[in-house]
């Protein structure tokens, strides 16, 4: 079979991996493979290029993704589709391995609904993608804002600070979670519970009036004030700018920035916010992101040596599985409020 791999939405640590597992796996199994260049964007303007041995030598290591990478949408372009389908049967492409977020796997189900064999790779930093214990850049990036919490710590200890960290995550708060707990955190704010900043302030002044003269606050860049019901149940996204990319979505940023300058004014303790931004999706892969995307890719193969297509490749427990598409997409997989209870315990 001659199969088509392609990586879309955001870059993230273990796509390479990914990439150098199917390309191995598929040329082992007598298949030909080509690269699509920058995502579905590629698929419709027909950027390909031949994959072999030679071209993924070296990329185990590499952050990034050697494909390039879009957040493009066909669907959002006049006869998205039509373009996709017409080169597909031209390029005598027989299936696509389609490596990406819930985005990018609903438009990898919308097409497998027109006729399209497709297998799905889960990979998000933000671990949101149902169906999958873990995607592809979760760890890495969890262990990027660890570090970094890690860094931060000190310096708030010896001046007497609360260091507020904004993590990614869009709406939900699996970064967040995972890093804060692992850091230290003794706050942690996540999109699936708007906080109360009076409560956070509260948590911070106990630990002052015990004699802990710095804190450290972790929030995820989707996270909301609470506010009162009447108004606004969930709160506002503190947003960038109002421009949105083809898949709806605006640019989230500037929430610890917010939250600093309330702690500072509600408390008189001196607040500094440091905003990680696109570094927690830089740089090299963990080992489990290296191990868990090489699983994929070789799993991804097997489904089509199979002849299995619609569905995704998914960690449960220790094994990988395949989950259909369709119990993939629409919708978000939320952190689970035990443990977020859990966490709660170790605050302040």
């Amino acid at each position: 079979m001659r199969i088509g791999i392609l990586t879309g939405g955001g870059d993230c640590p273990g796509l390479n991996a990914a990439i150098r597992a199917v390309v191995r796996k598929a040329l082992a199994s007598g298949h030909e493979i080509v690269g699509i260049r920058n995502g579905w964007k590629g698929l419709m303007s027909l950027d390909t290029f031949p994959l072999d041995l030679n071209n993924i030598s070296g990329i185990l290591p590499r952050g990034g993704t050697i494909l390039g990478t879009s957040r493009t949408n066909p669907y959002k372009h006049p006869d998205g589709e039509k373009k996709i389908l017409e080169n597909l049967e031209n390029e005598k492409i027989d299936v696509i391995v389609a490596i990406g977020g819930e985005d990018t796997l609903s438009v990898a189900y919308k097409l497998h609904k027109a006729g399209v064999n497709v297998v799905g790779i889960p990979k998000t930093i933000d671990n949101d993608v149902r169906g999958t214990d873990y995607s592809i850049g979760f760890d890495t990036a969890v262990n990027i804002a660890m570090e970094a919490i890690d860094r931060v710590h000190t310096t708030a200890e010896s001046h007497n600070r609360v260091a507020v960290v904004e993590v990614m995550g869009r709406h939900t708060g699996w970064i967040a979670l995972y890093s804060g707990l692992a850091g230290g955190a003794d706050v942690i704010l996540i999109p699936e519970k708007p906080f109360d900043i009076d409560q956070v302030c509260k948590i911070i002044e106990k630990r002052h009036a015990r004699g802990k003269n710095f804190s450290i606050v972790v929030v995820a860049e989707g996270a909301k004030f609470k506010v009162e019901e009447h108004v606004d149940k969930d709160g506002t996204l503190i947003v960038q700018d109002l421009r949105v990319d083809e898949f709806g979505h605006v640019r989230l940023g500037g929430i610890g920035n917010l939250v600093a300058d309330q702690i500072e004014k509600r408390t008189g303790m001196e607040a500094r916010a440091t905003i990680l931004g696109h570094i927690q999706r830089g740089g090299s892969p963990t080992a489990f992101d290296r191990i868990l995307a090489t699983r994929f890719g070789v799993k991804a193969v097997e489904l089509i040596n199979e002849r299995k297509f619609g569905v995704m490749t998914a960690l449960q427990g220790s094994e990988i599985v395949e989950v259909d598409l369709y119990e993939v997409v629409g919708g978000l997989k939320t952190v689970n409020p035990e443990l977020f209870e859990i966490a709660e315990v170790f605050f302040g």
